[in-house]
């Protein structure tokens, strides 16, 4: 990468206490496992892959690089970026996965051990935070606000929201919504419409790969669900319950929970924070 330090040269300037970030502002490794289980509370799930500490590196961190996915690519920023610490959603391990440490795994592995920078990864407690996680920034970002209580959430561990806009106006249709969301989002959107166009009062979402959520959204009165992505049994649902689909992007809807945690455990710490967005068009 063009500019980037070698590892041995960057082992030398640790050792000598030289860093482009200030190196008076630090915690360590354990206090921030410590503040992110705290906050994300990830004994509540039952998950599809380890929650925290996924790769150790050296105890000292000045600085969290935040992203969605612990892609090579990410990976490879971040150490340019002279992180001590990856947050992301989507971590390195799943349940059923090959363990074998071979081809990416161990391209990903490799950049993380050789260069000593922790790897936390938060997946449903990163969804289900009500002020900071994934579904929670999604609807900041769509200007939707949840109802008030248990009449707000839906779906396993209740990590779906569903609301109203905040300003309190109603969308005319499903329409109007999608095109809000593209605006909003950046990208364009898939949009399963019902056959009577309708206003949009109740808004239900869910990130990424949430379509599996929409038979519970409906149950809870949405008039539209957001989600990631489709798959072939929503768009009949759509139609036959006269409930809007939307597919925004996996990534286009989970773009917004990891930056707000780490930012908030950075500067709760002391520690210097940056969001790597690594674009992804699934």
């Amino acid at each position: 990468m063009p500019g980037r330090v070698s590892t041995a040269a960057k082992w030398l300037f640790r050792g000598a206490g030289v860093r482009r970030h200030n190196v008076a502002m630090s915690t360590t490794r354990h206090e921030l496992l410590h503040a992110f289980d705290l906050l994300l509370a990830p004994e509540r799930f039952k998950d599809y892959g380890p929650n925290g500490l996924q790769v150790e590196g050296r105890t000292t961190v000045r600085k969290i690089v935040s992203g969605v996915t612990a892609s090579r690519a990410l990976i490879e920023a971040a150490i340019h970026a002279e992180a001590d610490a990856i947050f992301v959603h989507h971590g390195l391990f799943w349940r059923g996965q090959d363990g074998r440490v071979t081809g990416w795994m161990k391209q990903r592995l490799g950049l993380l051990l050789g260069d000593d920078v922790s790897l936390f990864a938060y997946h449903l407690p990163l969804d289900a935070h009500p002020e900071l996680g994934n579904n929670a920034q999604l609807g900041l970002k769509l200007g939707l606000v949840a109802h008030a209580g248990s009449g707000g959430r839906f779906g396993e561990h209740e990590i779906g929201f569903i609301g109203a806009r905040s300003n309190g106006e109603t969308f005319s249709n499903a329409k109007a919504l999608a095109a809000h969301a593209e605006k909003e989002l950046g990208r364009p959107v898939t949009l399963v419409d019902v056959p009577t166009a309708r206003p949009i009062r109740n808004v239900a979402w869910c990130t990424g790969g949430a379509q599996g959520y929409f038979e519970a959204a409906i149950a809870a009165g949405a008039d539209a669900f957001i989600t990631g992505e489709i798959s072939e049994p929503q768009a009949h649902y759509a139609r036959e319950m006269g409930v809007a689909f939307l597919a925004c992007g996996h990534h286009a809807t989970e773009r917004y929970g990891a930056p707000a945690v780490a930012a908030h455990v950075a500067a709760q710490l002391g520690c210097a924070h940056q969001f790597i967005d690594i674009d992804n068009p699934a």
